[in-house]
């Protein structure tokens, strides 16, 4: 199974028409390339050091004309999609949340962000406070995160005992962060066994600098990289390797939870 990330740079920042033709574009692209799902990064139809109150009005519900594009898009493309974006809950709240649309258009997943990173987005959103569904779709696991959730290993590993093979993450990592994307990264791959697509951008929002470094990683190794320009990054996804990998490293087979099973008992 061959994916694609979209590392999204200058081009695709300055509203939402111009951020959702820049999605298609891409989306054929990486279809024309035979990969099967592109993923975008967090709060990609938006942007995302925007300020409250530009966020606040930016936010849509789920039924909203922007995710309607997208799903257009993933229908008309033949590809799946995972972009992130503003959602204005049914409960009246804002949350950091992305969504996955496979090829038919229909949304197979949302994920609301649970691990909100400082006031930046604790000033705009509500904290999601549930854990990540995993799903089959095309055959295999798959899961998604936001951001800062994949630096808390409790999250990745909660996700890979429910059988997943692909996690997914938008991502606006930003400078002096760059080990994240670098180190942190490949580790939760290898040390959970699974795929990790991290999509990330490589422009400028106010005073963040976003470092790029998108990344699509087995547990063993990376399969592609983004410097710091706009663009796609694609990867054959091996499953037969994975699970020969599992056998190899079986951290998830050899945990002894009995043993410190108050980490996850915590008031």
């Amino acid at each position: 199974m061959k994916i694609a990330v979209y590392q999204s740079g200058p081009n695709a920042i300055i509203d939402k028409p111009t951020r959702i033709a820049s999605l298609a574009r891409r989306a054929r692209e990486a279809r024309d390339a035979g990969a099967e799902l592109i993923a975008a990064p967090e709060m990609y139809l938006t942007g995302y050091n925007i300020g409250r109150e530009k966020i606040l009005a930016e936010s849509e519900p789920l039924s909203g004309e922007s995710l309607s594009a997208v799903c257009d898009i993933a229908r008309e493309t033949g590809i799946a999609i995972v972009v992130g974006f503003g959602e204005l809950g049914d409960d009246g709240r804002n949350y950091n949340a992305c969504a996955l649309f496979d090829k038919t258009g229909k949304r197979r997943l949302l994920h609301r962000k649970i691990q909100l990173f400082g006031e930046l987005d604790r000033s705009c959103f509500a904290p999601g406070n549930n854990m990540p569904l995993v799903i089959d779709w095309n055959g295999i696991k798959v899961s998604m995160l936001i951001c800062y959730d994949v630096e808390f290993p409790e999250l990745v590993r909660s996700i890979a005992l429910k059988g997943c093979d692909l996690l997914l993450v938008p991502t606006a990592q930003m400078a002096p962060y760059d080990r994240v994307a670098e180190m942190m990264v490949p580790v939760r791959a290898m040390e959970s066994q699974m795929f990790l697509a991290y999509a990330n951008r490589c422009d400028q929002e106010g005073a963040l600098d976003y470092v790029g470094k998108s990344v699509i990683c087995s547990p063993w190794r990376d399969l592609a990289r983004a410097d710091g320009q706009d663009g796609l990054i694609m990867a054959d996804l091996d499953f037969d390797a994975l699970k020969k990998s599992r056998a190899e490293f079986p951290y998830l087979a050899d945990r002894r939870p009995e043993s410190y099973f108050g980490i996850l008992d915590e008031n």
